[in-house]
């Protein structure tokens, strides 16, 4: 139902990570009074990490998930400026692409065929090329000579995002609370995390999602300019602040979720390897967290089952800040005009059994 005309619901957002804030700040934006809660602090879980790597799926085997996608990456830009005009800090966003080395014949064929899907999939928003020159000092090397380009791959630093984000809210009058508070009368957002995952599945009685414990590391090396790389797997990022990021691992076990261990020297050296210019580079920082995914593998996101007035927004897994722009729209027209456009696959019954 459309809320009346001239009338401003209260909203309560149950966390602080990437989901939570983004559609804080779009429920505040279109007209809702929204207090937003965090337990622990901004960015506590996986949302305050270091790599920022904003990049889309491969360009063949389409569906609602990679469509969805593609649009909330193509809006990202002017919404990421919204926020830093608003707030007056910078997110750290950057749309400079990506370079990914071609190990052989095959990937170069595979390239190809995969350039021609996104010119269909794509169309002008942005391109995948296979080059011979990466266009700059500082590419992956490549056993080809041979690396795919795409143009539509952003950056963004995710603490300096959500210090931003989190401002620009509050600019515009919204309000933050930290600590074990309890949400109060009105429509509430749940977008807790591991723990929202938890929640949900003790509520539902069946496991609808699983923390996924990542690490990553921050070297020190002034390449501001530089596309990020994907080298076998691994994410290699620079920032604007003259680090560069390294991540992740994917570790479904584990004995502590936020420590750091051996795993990340493995992907230090990985990094090196592939990335010979970075061997001198001093670490600057470690950081591990547990990442929400859903079982479905897509956010997750709708009405809560069986709770009426209640909302999730979580499983961000891996790709929460590409997708955080349009995961904002479609919740924030949920809430306040109950509009659903939420994509097959991405509601809460997505990920049940």
């Amino acid at each position: 139902m459309a809320r009346p005309k001239g009338m401003r619901p209260d909203v309560t957002v149950m966390g602080a990570g990437i989901f939570g804030l983004s559609c804080a700040y779009a429920l505040q934006q279109r007209g809702a009074t929204v207090h937003l809660v965090e337990r622990h602090a901004i960015g506590a879980g996986s949302s305050g990490g270091l790599v920022g790597a904003m990049s889309p799926h491969v360009p063949e085997a389409w569906n609602p998930k990679k469509a969805f996608q593609l649009d909330s990456l193509l809006m990202a830009a002017n919404w990421w400026r919204g926020v830093e005009a608003t707030s007056g800090r910078t997110s750290g966003y950057g749309r400079l692409g990506r370079l990914q080395p071609l190990a052989d014949a095959a990937a170069v064929e595979l390239a190809r065929c995969r350039a021609l899907t996104a010119t269909d999939l794509w169309g002008d928003a942005a391109r995948w090329s296979v080059v011979t020159d990466p266009g700059t000092a500082f590419a992956p090397l490549s056993a080809t000579g041979m690396w795919v380009r795409d143009d539509l791959c952003a950056r963004i630093d995710p603490r300096r995002a959500l210090a931003a984000l989190a401002q620009a809210f509050c600019a515009l009058g919204g309000t933050i609370t930290v600590g074990d508070h309890s949400p109060a009368g009105g429509p509430v957002l749940w977008a807790a995390g591991v723990a929202g995952l938890d929640d949900l599945s003790l509520t539902l009685g069946q496991p609808v999602g699983m923390g996924v414990k990542g690490q990553a590391l921050a070297l020190a090396f002034d390449a501001p300019d530089t596309p990020q790389m994907l080298c076998d797997g691994l994410h290699v990022v620079p920032h604007a602040d003259g680090s560069v990021a390294i991540g992740s691992t994917s570790e479904a076990t584990f004995e502590d979720p936020t420590g750091t261990d051996a795993q990340l020297d493995t992907l230090h050296a990985r990094a090196v390897a592939a990335c010979p210019w970075l061997a001198h580079a001093p670490v600057t920082d470690r950081w591990a967290a547990l990442r929400p995914r859903a079982r479905s593998r897509a956010p997750m996101l709708g009405a809560w089952p069986d709770r009426p007035g209640h909302f999730i927004a979580n499983g961000g897994f891996k790709i929460g800040f590409g997708m955080a722009p349009k995961v904002a729209d479609v919740v924030a027209d949920l809430i306040l005009d109950g509009r659903d456009s939420i994509p097959k696959g991405f509601r809460v019954e997505d990920s049940l059994r």
